[in-house]
């Protein structure tokens, strides 16, 4: 090409007469027809290419499936070794430029362009270089620091919730030791007294039989749990039994009714019926205990199952998974937070198939998307979680109720570092990555769609594991 005809170029249109002659000495033009590989991702780069004429499509090899990136006809447009001007002599194509029609090419040498390009531009060759360095470099810190910031998140919620069923737990056990103390001194007083072998078998056969109703004992109203509770107390003033002005509601959480006391008294002797219903109240609220601890336990247990599915770390990198698992475990990570002025609402579809992916990353970005939909509504609003059939891809959804992402941010929002939140609250990444995860890793699609009182964040999933290209 002639100086004049590079000059046409916006890459070339302010370069000097001298340095436009030094461009078109070392450039050659090259054609290629439709269908041509021009350059193959991993391909030592060793030239820059730039678009005369003709369609390209530019792609990159994920999970051994080529992926169109997209496509050009604009003249000037460039592709290939665009990082020339680091004297990388290691550099390669970071992906692969097919000729969509018959194309035509400026094809520059990179390493000597890259370095006649430093001695006519010394200033914007450090500049560039240090650009590239200084993100480098943050990304490789901050990106850290952003995975043990929200693990930091992640582990207070989980602490918080852990504390809360173990420390039920630690009072329902200091409280059953009292209970089982009690019971074995009013066991003591009637073993000891003239109660004959019969009535104590009677007594500890009306035990059973009060415990093994309280799995399924009634569920009342603050009404209805007052007036039995004043009928027993009734009841007891009637039979001079004292010492306890909790057993009336002792009883009433129980399942024990006037009924079943009338029983008790018909069992044994009157002299022995106040210590029969002491034993018998200590018998009921031992039996709450216990469920009350068998409960905060089961919650620790399900709450550490949650944990473990959420951090995967007992599965394999990629596997077939059901998403709802992962957005399960990870809305537990974040219970401590979906109170008071959140509300949470699941639209699960449950007959979707499962997906092809890696479950650890996954749970990763629903762990984004989550924490930034709670930040969007400071506090208060409605998270919901939907899952649905979008063609033939699986859709996830994670919406918010707070103000929304104004149109000029929804490009943005996605790229490395851009935040909208204040300095020191954010480090920009965290939608960064899980496009990546998602796009990259996963050959889905992240997206955005929003307005005030309604923000979508939309991960669409492949339900089949792509074909290998040859």
């Amino acid at each position: 090409m002639t100086p004049d005809e590079l000059r046409e170029l916006f890459l070339f249109a302010d370069l000097t007469d001298e340095q436009l002659a030094w461009v078109a000495e070392h450039g050659s033009v090259e054609h290629y027809p439709a269908g041509t590989v021009v350059t193959a991702e991993g391909d030592p780069a060793v030239s820059f290419w730039v678009l005369l004429s003709g369609t390209e499509a530019m792609s990159r090899m994920v999970r051994g499936q080529t992926v169109e990136t997209g496509r050009s006809d604009y003249r000037g447009g460039y592709t290939g070794a665009v990082s020339f001007y680091a004297d990388d002599k290691d550099a390669r194509y970071g992906g692969s430029v097919r000729a969509i029609t018959d194309c035509s090419y400026l094809v520059l040498p990179a390493a000597e362009f890259g370095a006649q390009f430093r001695k006519w531009f010394p200033m914007a060759t450090h500049l560039l270089a240090g650009l590239q360095m200084g993100r480098a470099m943050r990304e490789s810190v901050i990106a850290p620091r952003e995975r043990l910031l929200a693990l930091g998140r992640l582990t207070a919620g989980l602490t918080h919730e852990l504390n809360n069923p173990a420390a039920a737990a630690s009072r329902a056990t200091e409280a059953l030791r009292e209970r089982v103390a009690g019971m074995r001194h009013k066991l003591a007083l009637l073993a000891g007294s003239d109660l004959d072998a019969v009535q104590l078998k009677r007594l500890t056969a009306f035990q059973e039989e009060i415990v093994s109703r309280m799995s399924t004992v009634e569920q009342l109203s603050p009404l209805q749990t007052a007036d039995r509770e004043d009928e027993i107390s009734d009841w007891l003033d009637d039979h001079d039994i004292l010492g306890r002005a909790d057993l009336p509601a002792v009883f009433v959480a129980g399942g024990v009714t006037v009924a079943d006391l009338d029983r008790l008294g018909s069992e044994v002797d009157i002299e022995f019926l106040a210590s029969a219903v002491h034993w018998l109240g200590y018998t009921v609220e031992t039996e709450s205990l216990i469920n009350e601890v068998c409960d905060a336990t089961a919650r620790i247990s399900k709450l550490l199952d949650s944990a473990k599915q959420y951090s995967q770390l007992d599965r394999t990198p990629h596997q077939w998974i059901d998403v709802h698992d992962g957005l399960d475990s990870t809305l537990v990570m974040f219970n401590h937070l979906l109170h008071n002025g959140v509300k949470l609402v699941k639209e699960y579809d449950r007959s979707l198939s499962q997906v092809p992916a890696y479950p650890a990353e996954l749970n990763q970005v629903w762990t984004n998307l989550i924490d930034n939909a709670l930040d969007a509504m400071a506090g208060s609003g409605t998270l919901t979680v939907r899952t649905s059939l979008d063609g033939d891809l699986v859709l996830v959804e994670i919406c918010d109720t707070g103000p929304g992402v104004p149109e000029e941010l929804r490009q943005q929002i996605f790229e490395p570092f851009f935040t909208t939140k204040a300095v020191g609250e954010g480090t920009g990444l965290g939608l960064d990555v899980s496009w990546r995860i998602i796009v990259n890793r996963h050959d889905g699609d992240l997206r955005v769609v929003s307005k005030p009182g309604d923000t979508r964040f939309q991960v669409r999933l492949r339900r089949t594991e792509p074909v290998a290209a040859d």
